[in-house]
């Protein structure tokens, strides 16, 4: 546990999530240095490029990485969305593992998700920590999501790291992106679409990477969860409720397979225990539900 101010070199600090996350840093008095592709990060590099990573942060001093770069610019709903993330959980992880040796770091943190657990009906009893990780299904597009996923938390846990496994994104840019979509008629969701799934704010997910630095126990994950799990159609009528937007288009089940990645989701049935990070990290949501959260945004 250390309460000490850190400098921490963040991988994806110009994205969505990112931000978030510095500002949640330096609120706490951290010192963060933003690493990615974007000229306005403090080490401008390509986490895919092993070389040119390593060039850029020659000379650079860091006491921390955190690992939050993805390829996203908006809700994934097809398979080939998730390709260049895959890669940057899987190859940029281990570039920039290389990286945190030659800046010196000595704490790793990634961003993980619950998927990791797997697709598909987990049941209605949440999975902890210690259930493990769920067999890989036999679909090619899903064995990529899945073992990039888990590549990545292995990767880093085996470092020493802290691997955060975060719920759905909402809150912030995440419930800007889902209401853009629901306004633009982009988002279709059969009537019944969506079963129960972990959310988090964004807000929350950064509060718990300070959490995760100042509290975690190296070689851990944690899931990171609102207490409740809430399904995807209930969230997006939910969101267009609060915001005012087109309710989410109604169509047949077999709309969404054709989309491919959004059509897992809804299939997907899955609730996680957060348990471990409210006793080991003293974090809890700020919020009691997803309404209040979206209503103090809205």
């Amino acid at each position: 546990m250390t309460t000490e101010k850190l400098t921490i070199l963040l991988a994806g600090a110009s994205g969505v999530f990112g931000r978030e996350i510095t500002t949640a840093l330096t609120g706490a008095g951290h010192t963060v240095i933003g690493l990615g592709r974007a000229a306005a990060n403090g080490v401008p590099a390509d986490l895919l490029d092993r070389d040119g990573l390593l060039r850029a942060v020659a000379g650079t001093s860091a006491d921390a990485v955190v690992h939050a770069a993805t390829a996203l610019k908006r809700p994934p709903l097809r398979h080939r969305d998730m390709a260049a993330t895959d890669q940057l959980r899987i190859l940029g992880t281990r570039n920039l593992l290389a990286a945190a040796r030659e800046v010196g770091a000595t704490r790793f943190i990634a961003e993980s998700m619950v998927f990791g657990y797997g697709y598909g009906d987990h049941g209605d009893t949440p999975l902890a920590e210690t259930d493990g990780w769920a067999p890989v299904q036999r679909d090619p597009a899903l064995e990529q999501h899945v073992a990039a996923m888990r590549t990545k938390e292995e990767l880093m846990l085996g470092a020493g790291g802290i691997a955060l496994r975060y719920g759905l994104f909402y809150g912030g840019a995440g419930t800007d992106a889902m209401v853009q979509m629901l306004r633009k008629r982009m988002l279709p969701l059969p009537a019944d679409g969506g079963r129960a799934l972990p959310w988090v704010t964004l807000a929350d997910a950064s509060a718990a990477i300070v959490a995760a630095l100042e509290h975690g126990r190296p070689g851990q994950a944690y899931n990171i969860a609102d207490d409740a799990a809430v399904g995807f159609r209930e969230m997006a009528e939910l969101t267009a409720e609060v915001f005012g937007a087109p309710a989410p288009m109604r169509v047949p089940r077999w709309v969404p397979g054709m989309l491919g990645y959004l059509s897992v989701i809804l299939s997907t049935n899955l609730r996680v225990d957060s348990g471990l990070a409210h006793r080991e990290l003293h974090w809890r949501p700020s919020h009691d539900g997803a309404r209040a959260a979206l209503a103090e945004q809205a």
